[in-house]
């Protein structure tokens, strides 16, 4: 993964209480970071319209795992980049590098599982074409279907 390989950005800021004892910033804070990336992309693709008063249908994380590749330490901006991978009948996988400002290799990378759930009925769903058409809208690199 590189940053060309996403559309979609959102920049933090590396803050102080993000390190740990050792000087850089703690491995669990970079789920916080993907966290705010993936938080972010929803809102862009408006995966979240259903929950509010709407279908009752939305996303749900089922799977995630990160790649530490080098370290981040206070002070420094940060760019996630966030995008959708892979589309599936029921689920979508999602790829996310977090960069330094400026540069094109990323510190960390994260690939998600992203189900489609029914809050009311406690189960998974179709994913909706209009979800699907909006994630292809977005993307740099066509997903995967």
């Amino acid at each position: 993964m590189n940053r060309s390989d996403f559309a979609h950005f959102v920049s933090l800021p590396v803050q102080w209480g993000d390190m740990d004892a050792i000087g850089h910033v703690n491995n669990a804070i970079y789920f916080r970071y993907i966290e705010s990336g993936r938080i972010a992309y929803f809102d862009a693709i408006d995966a979240t319209a259903g929950l509010d008063g709407g279908t009752g249908e939305g996303p749900i994380l089922a799977d995630i795992q990160c790649s530490f590749i080098g370290q981040l330490r206070y002070p420094a901006q940060i760019d996630i980049g966030t995008r959708t991978a892979t589309i599936g009948t029921k689920s979508f996988g999602i790829e996310t590098g977090i960069f330094l400002a400026g540069e094109d290799e990323p510190v960390a990378t994260s690939r998600a599982v992203v189900v489609w759930f029914d809050y009311v009925n406690q189960r998974t769903a179709a994913l909706p074409d209009v979800l699907r058409r909006r994630m292809v809208e977005l993307e740099s690199v066509p997903p995967q279907m």
